[in-house]
């Protein structure tokens, strides 16, 4: 999430915020960088395809007028449902939940659990 803000916020490409996110130093276990590095990889190449599903399943908010927390966190749950077939979506929703609590505003929990849970069920086999 933290890569997704940064990209966003700095107006960085992915290659910028690869070559400027991980410092040297950093104890990160290979398997936690490993993953963040796939979800940032899958959230980015299908950018344009989360953005409308998140426009698509939320009333009243334009993309631009939501939080940068929020509006990242939830791209980045949107691309591991999309990327990540493996896990089942409720598990990405509370993940992503659990992010909220410690970066989003204590109100956003309640609209990010509406907006997962809504993207969630478009996302489902008809």
């Amino acid at each position: 999430m933290q890569m997704l803000f940064q990209a966003d916020i700095g107006k960085q490409t992915p290659e910028q915020v690869r070559a400027t996110f991980w410092k040297a130093g950093d104890d990160v276990e290979p398997e936690v960088r490993g993953f963040a590095e796939d979800l940032f990889r899958v959230a980015t190449a299908h950018q344009e395809k989360i953005d409308e599903l998140i426009v698509a399943n939320s009333k009243n908010w334009r993309l631009e007028r939501m939080p940068a927390v929020d509006r990242n966190l939830v791209r980045m749950a949107v691309g591991e449902m999309l990327g990540f077939k493996g896990t089942p979506f409720p598990i990405v929703i509370n993940e992503a939940l659990e992010i909220g609590r410690r970066y989003s505003a204590p109100e956003s929990i309640n609209f990010l659990n509406g907006l997962l849970d809504a993207i969630a069920h478009s996302l489902l086999p008809k």
